[in-house]
């Protein structure tokens, strides 16, 4: 609760406080924990991979979220599997991520 004084002509003022954290330069943590909603400046939590086939050494764009089975152009073996949220990488050797630029 801020403090408050009288001036000599009744007025009240309220002297400032400092807050416990700064809400203008959150650390990078910090933002990662929050909703993608909540953050300071607004960014997806998915991405795209690079993933190659340990089989066929062929490189495939797979979605972070990808919500079916991710299979090989090469080869048709399984890159990854769906999960409730991001998808697991099976036996696929990641190369590089993309971050999604149509925020």
């Amino acid at each position: 609760m801020p403090m408050s004084r009288s001036g000599s002509h009744g007025a009240t003022f309220c002297l400032p406080r400092m807050l416990a954290k700064d809400l203008l330069h959150p650390s990078p943590e910090e933002e990662k924990r929050k909703h993608k909603k909540k953050r300071l400046v607004q960014s997806p939590n998915s991405y795209f991979m690079d993933v190659k086939c340990p089989g066929c050494y062929k490189i495939t764009t797979v979605f972070s979220h990808a919500q079916t089975v991710v299979l090989c152009v090469g080869c048709s073996t399984v890159l990854c599997q769906p999960t409730g949220g991001k998808a697991r990488l099976t036996e696929a050797h990641f190369t590089d991520e993309t971050k999604d630029a149509s925020d």
